[in-house]
């Protein structure tokens, strides 16, 4: 009989913590401006021609959302870039922006174009799975170095890409979310036992889906699924979807639904009752703008950050760096940042200090083959916390999740300050050297796997 222990003694093995974790001090580089007259100057001789980035992103339909605070937080860091003079302070960016909206087709041929026609040195960008998908295989063909805003996607550095040399990724992978958030249930809600699950029917939403299924079987052992929603990516009406769940009479409903999905969501969904009805986890309501949300948003919700950054978080007071990238963003665009404007912004200063160690070690402008060998293994102190570059080339920080609650100085809903938790992401996802899907089994990801196997069903 496989291992059973408490569910309370497991949890606290996984280093589930409430408020922020411990991020002392660290001799690391930052992502922020130098302060005045503090850069070091380049060895060598370095060219002053730009280095020419291309972009794609979310710029039109529900899913600008996101996109778009992608393209601001990716503007923020170019501007403060260049107002030291660019890289090295010598050479500017130059950023061609186009719409991810397209689809991965044409993603796929944009890319292309800014690569052979355009002459790009770098690529930066994309948010959709799908999309994500389509665009690494291209990237790695064209030799294009790449850091990708999102790159969640667990199959991207697993099967689709197994040994990236060229793109990077800046964000938490899938599989954290949803084990998170199964987390977080059974942390806050043990009583769950029947459950419904509403995503967006591409492969973001299957992974959440069974992410969540096989870390909820270990925490909550005994719970039932009740109902099933797969609407398809940007869907307008979703009250077929509302009524099933309603019908089904589930103590939890678990949602991916993302951007302009989610809203219109919860928008409808507030007419039905359905909140007053069941527990919502909803793994990226706070993934969004939060000036697209308003008062009526419920509170007591758990609402997700993707896994990975929320304004607020961490505070100001601990954190200072976060503090300073919300008001420069605030003052720059009148808006508050999301994890999209936080990973494309962390994005551009792991490749400025990529470059700068690069420089160091070898004088003179670095070609791409020293930069992307700074990179890997580089730490960054960013907005979020801390964010180091894994052999994977996946760039991990701590997984962080809150409850929706609306507080006087917000017009809009925001975390709860008392109820943000902090998970350390090694305990969420698989080792790098994990067995990967088609090495020894045929799981969906290594994460999958890896608590399927090796994680004891808890009780208590």
């Amino acid at each position: 009989m496989r291992e059973q222990v408490d569910r309370r003694a497991f949890l606290s093995r996984l280093g589930v913590a409430v408020g922020t974790a411990a991020l002392g001090t660290a001799s690391v580089d930052v992502a922020a401006p130098h302060p005045a007259g503090a850069a070091e100057p380049p060895r060598g001789q370095v060219p002053g021609t730009p280095v020419k980035f291309g972009h794609i992103t979310f710029m039109s339909g529900p899913g600008a959302v996101l996109g778009e605070q992608s393209w601001k937080g990716h503007l923020l860091a170019v501007e403060e870039i260049n107002a030291e003079g660019g890289f090295l302070g010598k050479r500017k960016i130059e950023t061609m922006v186009s719409d991810e909206s397209a689809g991965p087709d044409a993603n796929v041929k944009e890319l292309r174009r800014m690569k052979l026609s355009a002459g790009i040195d770098w690529f930066t960008g994309i948010i959709a799975v799908n999309n994500q998908i389509a665009i690494a295989k291209v990237a790695e063909e064209l030799k294009l170095p790449t850091f990708m805003t999102e790159g969640c996607g667990d199959m991207l550095f697993e099967t689709v890409v197994p040994n990236p040399h060229y793109v990077f990724a800046s964000n938490n992978i899938l599989s954290a979310d949803g084990v998170s958030s199964a987390i977080m249930v059974g942390r806050y809600w043990p009583q769950v036992r029947k459950i419904a699950h509403l995503h967006p029917d591409y492969g973001f939403g299957r992974f959440m889906h069974a992410h969540f299924n096989v870390a909820i079987e270990k925490l909550l052992p005994g719970t039932q699924i009740v109902s099933e929603g797969w609407p398809k990516l940007f869907e307008r009406d979703f009250i077929p979807h509302i009524t099933k769940i309603i019908s089904a009479k589930p103590d939890l409903l678990y949602t991916s639904l993302w951007g302009g999905d989610y809203i219109g969501f919860y928008k409808q969904a507030l007419r039905f009752g359905l909140f007053d009805k069941m527990k919502v986890c909803a793994s990226t309501a706070f993934a969004i703008p939060p000036n697209a949300l308003g008062k009526d948003h419920p509170e007591g919700l758990i609402a997700g950050v993707h896994s990975n950054y929320h304004f607020s978080h961490p505070p100001g007071g601990q954190w200072p760096l976060n503090r300073q990238f919300v008001q420069r963003f605030n003052n720059r665009w009148k808006e508050f940042p999301t994890i999209a404007a936080e990973s494309a912004y962390t994005g551009m200063y792991f490749i400025k200090a990529a470059v700068e160690k690069a420089n160091r070690m070898l004088g003179g402008w670095p070609d791409p083959e020293a930069i992307i060998a700074m990179l890997e293994g580089l730490s960054l102190a960013a907005p979020a916390g801390y964010v180091h570059i894994r052999s994977d080339h996946r760039a991990f920080k701590d997984v962080v999740v809150g409850f929706s609650k609306n507080l006087p100085q917000y017009p809009y809903p925001v975390w709860d300050p008392d109820r943000v938790v902090t998970i350390p992401i090694q305990k969420v996802t698989a080792p790098p050297d994990w067995p990967k899907p088609g090495q020894g089994h045929n799981d969906m990801s290594a994460t999958y796997n890896w608590i399927k196997t090796s994680w004891p069903k808890v009780s208590g």
